[in-house]
């Protein structure tokens, strides 16, 4: 643990904080893709496969289910609550995210740690999570106006990534070895994503103004 490990988690935390509160707080799912969140949980079901029998610390745990249960929560209220899911917009979400699936478990099969079934999952997880951002990136494109509370929460997500890229440097440096170049490499490939929102997102917080996406 590092303090830039610890300020990518915390920033993640509150990226999902700041969802689950523009859902509850407005009973709306409006500008969410509720592909993108289905793809994180996921994510996570697939990457913490040793929640119940690798034991790292109590933080770890913790950690690991607030990711599992929360995306699963917000998958639910989108899909099953009755007031929620009568915002979200199908029609602007409909980004073929099975392609994203696919190709994540096959590039996993070829290119992992170990060949182990958890390692395989593992790695079909970072994959994955490196792509997740896609089909809400392109919802928001398409919708063009952000909303705040969700401007906030793809910003957030976007800066979890950057702090988890410092948390690589940091430990390739002070690690006698260090192998998780999977990681690397998928980290910088989502933060790269996130750079035409990150400039949007800059543009309108220095000129106070709504956020607005090109179309």
């Amino acid at each position: 643990m590092n303090i830039f490990r610890l300020a990518g988690d915390m920033t993640h935390l509150i990226s999902i904080l700041v969802l689950l509160l523009k859902i509850y707080a407005t009973k709306s799912c409006s500008g969410i893709s509720l592909k993108t969140q289905e793809l994180y949980a996921l994510v996570f079901l697939t990457r913490y496969l040793d929640l119940f029998t690798d034991f790292i610390s109590v933080y770890n745990t913790v950690m690991k289910l607030v990711f599992i249960g929360s995306s699963l929560a917000i998958v639910w209220c989108m899909r099953m609550h009755r007031t929620v899911k009568r915002s979200y917009d199908r029609e602007m979400d409909t980004f073929r995210y099975y392609f994203l699936v696919a190709g994540s478990f096959v590039l996993a099969l070829f290119l992992h740690g170990k060949f182990t079934f958890q390692e395989i999952f593992w790695a079909f997880s970072i994959y994955l999570e490196a792509v997740a951002i896609l089909p809400q990136l392109v919802l928001l494109q398409r919708s063009g106006n952000v909303d705040n509370l969700t401007g906030q929460y793809v910003f957030l997500l976007g800066a979890y990534r950057a702090f988890y890229i410092l948390n690589w440097i940091y430990r390739y440096f002070t690690e006698q070895r260090f192998g998780r170049w999977i990681s690397c490499i998928s980290g910088l490939v989502q933060t790269a994503l996130y750079a035409d929102f990150f400039y949007y997102y800059f543009i309108s917080w220095k000129n106070n103004a709504k956020l607005q996406l090109p179309a």
